[in-house]
Protein backbone atom coordinates (compact mmCIF):
# COMPACT_ATOMS: atom_id res chain seq x y z
CA UNK A 1 0.00 0.00 0.00
CA UNK A 2 0.91 3.43 -0.77
CA UNK A 3 -0.58 6.69 -0.73
CA UNK A 4 1.40 9.68 -1.60
CA UNK A 5 1.33 13.14 -0.76
CA UNK A 6 2.98 16.21 -3.22
CA UNK A 7 4.22 19.60 -1.57
CA UNK A 8 0.91 22.25 -1.32
CA UNK A 9 1.60 24.34 -4.09
CA UNK A 10 -2.00 25.04 -5.64
CA UNK A 11 -3.50 28.60 -4.34
CA UNK A 12 -7.52 28.43 -3.80
CA UNK A 13 -9.90 29.76 -1.02
CA UNK A 14 -6.92 31.38 0.38
CA UNK A 15 -4.78 28.54 1.66
CA UNK A 16 -2.53 25.99 -0.56
CA UNK A 17 -3.44 22.68 -1.41
CA UNK A 18 -1.67 19.37 -2.33
CA UNK A 19 -2.39 16.08 -3.82
CA UNK A 20 -3.61 12.80 -2.44
CA UNK A 21 -3.14 9.78 -4.76
CA UNK A 22 -2.62 6.34 -4.69
CA UNK A 23 0.25 4.26 -6.87
CA UNK A 24 -1.90 0.68 -6.08
CA UNK A 25 -6.04 1.50 -6.63
CA UNK A 26 -8.37 4.12 -6.21
CA UNK A 27 -10.08 1.58 -3.12
CA UNK A 28 -7.03 2.36 -1.21
CA UNK A 29 -6.80 5.77 -1.66
CA UNK A 30 -10.79 6.32 -0.99
CA UNK A 31 -10.15 3.93 2.13
CA UNK A 32 -6.50 6.06 2.92
CA UNK A 33 -9.17 9.34 2.28
CA UNK A 34 -12.19 7.90 4.68
CA UNK A 35 -10.11 7.07 7.26
CA UNK A 36 -8.52 10.54 7.69
CA UNK A 37 -11.79 12.73 7.19
CA UNK A 38 -11.01 13.99 4.02
CA UNK A 39 -14.15 15.10 2.54
CA UNK A 40 -15.33 13.18 -0.64
CA UNK A 41 -16.33 16.48 -2.57
CA UNK A 42 -12.36 16.50 -2.69
CA UNK A 43 -12.09 13.67 -4.63
CA UNK A 44 -11.21 14.48 -8.63
CA UNK A 45 -11.13 11.61 -10.89
CA UNK A 46 -7.70 10.45 -9.29
CA UNK A 47 -6.59 11.97 -6.85
CA UNK A 48 -8.16 14.03 -3.66
CA UNK A 49 -7.12 18.13 -3.22
CA UNK A 50 -6.06 18.63 0.36
CA UNK A 51 -5.31 21.70 2.16
CA UNK A 52 -1.87 22.10 3.45
CA UNK A 53 -2.71 22.00 7.64
CA UNK A 54 -3.60 18.50 7.11
CA UNK A 55 -0.49 17.05 5.44
CA UNK A 56 1.34 16.28 8.48
CA UNK A 57 -1.73 14.09 9.83
CA UNK A 58 -1.83 12.20 6.42
CA UNK A 59 2.25 11.19 6.90
CA UNK A 60 1.55 10.35 10.11
CA UNK A 61 -1.17 7.95 9.38
CA UNK A 62 0.96 6.38 6.66
CA UNK A 63 0.97 8.60 3.56
CA UNK A 64 4.47 9.30 1.94
CA UNK A 65 5.74 13.08 1.14
CA UNK A 66 6.90 13.45 -2.31
CA UNK A 67 8.24 15.95 -4.85
CA UNK A 68 5.08 16.41 -7.14
CA UNK A 69 6.96 15.23 -10.06
CA UNK A 70 7.47 12.25 -8.37
CA UNK A 71 3.77 11.73 -7.77
CA UNK A 72 3.01 12.30 -11.16
CA UNK A 73 5.40 9.93 -12.32
CA UNK A 74 4.38 7.13 -10.12
CA UNK A 75 0.30 7.63 -11.07
CA UNK A 76 0.90 7.69 -14.03
CA UNK A 77 3.11 4.37 -14.07
CA UNK A 78 0.02 2.87 -11.52
CA UNK A 79 -2.11 3.23 -14.56
CA UNK A 80 -5.20 5.01 -12.43
CA UNK A 81 -3.78 9.34 -14.20
CA UNK A 82 -6.36 10.54 -15.70
CA UNK A 83 -5.08 13.10 -18.53
CA UNK A 84 -5.96 16.42 -18.53
CA UNK A 85 -7.75 16.00 -22.00
CA UNK A 86 -9.91 13.45 -20.42
CA UNK A 87 -11.54 15.23 -17.49
CA UNK A 88 -14.31 16.77 -19.76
Amino acid sequence: MTVLVDEPLWPAHGRLWAHLVSDESLDELHAFARANDVAARAFDLDHYDVPEEIIPRLVAAGAQHVQGKELVRRLIASGLRIRSRDRR
